[in-house]
């Protein structure tokens, strides 16, 4: 299983199946991030959090806490 948080800049991925329960998964799905929509890691802030990334046309900046939670291929 590989995490959002595992993939390299420039990387393109599918999103497999969000983990998390409650509020923060939905706040994730309310953000875009759902099964079978791809994401592009733009960049990583120079401490590792948080994490830049294109969904669905728009940039969006997620934790490295939520990004744990989103499984990829």
């Amino acid at each position: 299983m590989q995490t959002l948080r595992q993939v390299k800049v420039g990387d393109t991925v599918k999103v497999v199946k969000l983990h998390g329960e409650g509020a923060v998964k939905r706040r994730i799905m309310d953000m875009g991030i759902t099964k079978g929509v791809d994401v592009h890691i733009r960049k990583v802030a120079p401490l590792g959090d948080p994490i830049e990334v294109t969904v669905r046309g728009y940039e969006l900046s997620l934790r490295k806490a939520d990004a744990e939670m989103i499984e990829v291929e």
